[in-house]
Order: C-alpha cells, then sequence, then structure tokens
C-alpha cells in the first residue's frame, strides 16, 4: 500500500456526507478522533444529531446538518450553515451513495443493462453524481478558503471501466449498470476538477473503500467498517506533497 505524509488535522472542519451510517459514521469518528470539527451530514437531520451528540460524549468535535445531496435548496441551506459558523471548509468527503440494483432476479430493480429502467438510472445519479458534483459545486468557495482543501470521492473499483471490459478481472463478472456508470461518471468529475485546481493547494481524488460489511455491503463482505474508512480519512489529510486526480485502492486503480 502506498504511504502518504498527511498533515495535522487540529483545528480543521469536514463535512461527511451519508455520515449517519455505515462507512460514512465510522469516517465521522475515525477524523474526530484526530481533532477534525466534523460535520454530520444526513438527509435526516435527528439521525446526524443523533451521531453528533455520541462523539461528543466521547469529548470530540462534531456536530449535525440536514443534508439530501439530491435536493438544490438542501444542499444551499447547508453551504449556508457551514460559512455562518466556520466561514471556511477544509475536507469535504462524498461520501453519500445509493445502490437500487441486484444479481437476484427476484429483485424489485434487476441489474440487466437493457432493461434497467430511465427513472431508475436517474435515481441513482441523482444521488452518486449529479448531486455529488453540485454539492461540491457549491462548497467550493468554502474550500478554497482553507490552506489545504481536500475533496475526496468515495466512487468504487465498480467504477473502472478498465477492469470492467477484462472480463477475467476481479470486476470481470459483476454489472451494476446504473451504479458503476454512476461511479464511472464520479472518478471523469474527479479528474477534470482536480486538473482545473491543479495550480491551488486543493487536492481531489476517488477511492474505492474496498467491499465493506455494511447496509450496502451485505455481511459477507470482507472488510470492516473500521477498513473502509481509512483511505477517506487519510486522502481526507493529504500533506501538501501527495497526490491529487488520482483514484485508489491498496495502490492506483485503472480508470
Amino acid at each position: 500500500m502506498a504511504e502518504f505524509n498527511t498533515l495535522p488535522s487540529a483545528h480543521k472542519v469536514a463535512l461527511v456526507t451519508g455520515g449517519n451510517r455505515g462507512i460514512g459514521r465510522e469516517t465521522v469518528w475515525q477524523l474526530a478522533r484526530l481533532g477534525v470539527h466534523v460535520i454530520i451530514g444526513a438527509r435526516d437531520l435527528a439521525k446526524a444529531n443523533s451521531v453528533a451528540a455520541d462523539v461528543q460524549s466521547q469529548g470530540y468535535s462534531a456536530e449535525g446538518v440536514a443534508l439530501d445531496v439530491s435536493a438544490g435548496d438542501s444542499r444551499h441551506t447547508a453551504a449556508s450553515m457551514i460559512e455562518a459558523r466556520h466561514g471556511k471548509l477544509d475536507i469535504l468527503i462524498n461520501n453519500a451513495g445509493t445502490w437500487l440494483e441486484s444479481e437476484d432476479a427476484s429483485h424489485p430493480v434487476a441489474n440487466n443493462t437493457s432493461t434497467l429502467a430511465e427513472d431508475v438510472l436517474r435515481s441513482i445519479f441523482d444521488v452518486n453524481f449529479f448531486g455529488t458534483v453540485a454539492l461540491t459545486q457549491t462548497l467550493l468557495p468554502l474550500i478554497r478558503k482553507s490552506a489545504a482543501g481536500r475533496i475526496v470521492n468515495v466512487s468504487s473499483v465498480l467504477g473502472s471501466l478498465t477492469l470492467h471490459s477484462d472480463y477475467g478481472s476481479v470486476v470481470g463478472g459483476s454489472k451494476a449498470f446504473g451504479y458503476d456508470a454512476s461511479k464511472t461518471a464520479l472518478n471523469a468529475f474527479t479528474v477534470h476538477l482536480a486538473h482545473e485546481l491543479r495550480d491551488t493547494p486543493i487536492k481531489v481524488n476517488s477511492i474505492h473503500p474496498g467491499w465493506v460489511r455494511s447496509e450496502m455491503g451485505g455481511t459477507a463482505a470482507d472488510m470492516s467498517l473500521e477498513e473502509g474508512a481509512r483511505l477517506s480519512v487519510r486522502f481526507a489529510t493529504l500533506a501538501d506533497d501527495g497526490p491529487s486526480g488520482q483514484y485508489h485502492f491498496d495502490s492506483v486503480l485503472p480508470w
């Protein structure tokens, strides 16, 4: 696994979308233990506040915010709150995501590419791509105020076109068109935004958290939540000599 230097985390402000459960919740805890003030974004404010209260009870700094990444009003309200309370944002972890397909033919949405309904495809992209892009664009003025802004797009190895086109690869036989395509698009956003920001202190990267035992990953997955959150935290705290515009798991992944 490639190792990168990290920056001191005290006095930094982070937003973790989908931070009320699974990998997002564990990411919140790991950042908080590093001294980061963590804002937990969740569609249900009560759930976000519940996680924040748990974090605060252990002596760390956190707060909740109602945030539906697919809703413009919600994105702008959250950004206004962050600006009013903190005046900047050091770390954005775009963790919120949805999976609506299944390899089980009895599932309401089978993952056949030829029959995937347009409304399902749009629902997936609204969260995994369009909402994430729009939120990042909305928050970018606050990230520019950070001395070392970090944007982490939680993607998936399933977004790799190189691996999907190799039927012998680890993902060669796994095809969920809507989810996979949304992560491919998210990776393209990473490449393009990193290029635009190449002369700034801001770093933008995609990461694959691994196959994690969570509500989305299922109980058969081979990684714990703690392991699944590690890359988000690592790339959220990259030092100035760290990479930007890359796609990582244990090493650089092929686009």
